[in-house]
């Protein structure tokens, strides 16, 4: 094999393992910095010269042949190997450098990250990172982020886990008016008879099912109203305008219950749980910039 062959193999192995990672052409395109019309030449040139099909397209999907998912696993992870094995090279530079890609859902990307990334991103100028804002909870290592944040217990055990947020404050609100006219419930077995805002989970397709605790006692209530939705935010929304009862982190409320515009209920029930944790494969060696951004995040942890 020359020189040349072995480069264009390389190459096309590369924009193959990002259409099968994208499941899309137009995503992965657009990963890679080339035209869609590009990377549909490559593939199929990869195709002509390998003998094989290795990808099935119609209109609206792409999907993997039997050789395709074969030839996936094995080249996705030597390139992984070897994006490992480059990484790992940043810790002999003097200014620490490389992109961090993280996984984390829209609530944490706001009330974790953030504040740290406000200070910890000018102090490095040569680090980069990307969110990957994801609700479900997709498979870290199959979409290639460096880590993920969730909150601890949905953590997988075979990853290293570690605490950057404090405990997570959850409320039950609406608006006064709505309070006045159905009334205010005492405990949580009144929910059943009021208007409550459900929130889908994206990650089984389940509905949220409300928590809550008090002397060692437990009552779950899952929520039944009008309004169902995968977004947090859509909740709020509805909830300020007096369509139901939320339950959901305090942070989505914080401001409009400081401004009298929604009402806390059942406040001696909802107790805190678990706060979101930095996880990551144990096999993978942390690079310089990875861990100076997760000793940032540690620090930044509220008293």
């Amino acid at each position: 094999m020359t020189v040349e062959s072995a480069r264009d193999n390389v190459r096309d192995l590369v924009a193959f393992v990002s259409v099968a990672r994208e499941s899309s052409f137009t995503r992965a395109a657009a990963r890679l910095g080339m035209s869609q019309s590009t990377l549909s030449y490559t593939i199929k040139a990869l195709e002509e010269r390998l003998g094989v099909r290795l990808v099935t397209r119609t209109t609206r999907s792409v999907s993997l042949t039997e050789a395709g998912q074969q030839l996936y696993e094995q080249a996705g992870r030597h390139l992984d190997g070897i994006d490992m094995a480059l990484s790992g090279l940043n810790t002999f530079r003097e200014k620490p450098t490389g992109t961090i890609r993280i996984s984390t859902s829209d609530h944490a990307a706001d009330t974790v990250l953030q504040n740290t990334l406000r200070t910890f991103l000018p102090a490095y100028p040569d680090i980069r990172v990307e969110l990957v804002v994801d609700n479900a909870l997709s498979d870290i290592v199959a979409d290639r982020c460096d880590a993920g944040i969730r909150l601890g217990e949905r953590l997988a055990h075979d990853m290293i886990a570690v605490r950057i947020g404090p405990a997570i404050k959850m409320s039950a609100v609406a608006t006064p008016e709505y309070f006045l006219r159905y009334g205010v419930p005492v405990r949580p077995e009144d929910l059943v008879n009021h208007r409550c805002l459900a929130l889908r989970l994206e990650t089984h397709g389940e509905i949220y099912a409300w928590e809550f605790t008090r002397d060692g006692k437990a009552v779950n209530v899952r929520p039944d109203g009008q309004i169902i939705s995968n977004s947090p935010q859509e909740i709020t929304r509805y909830c300020l305008q007096g369509t139901g009862i939320a339950c959901m982190p305090e942070a989505y409320f914080k401001t409009a219950i400081a401004e009298g515009r929604l009402q806390r209920v059942l406040e001696d029930w909802c107790q805190p749980y678990d706060g979101y944790y930095l996880y990551y494969p144990s096999r993978r060696q942390p690079t310089q910039a990875f861990a100076l951004l997760l000793s940032a995040l540690r620090e930044n942890i509220p008293a």
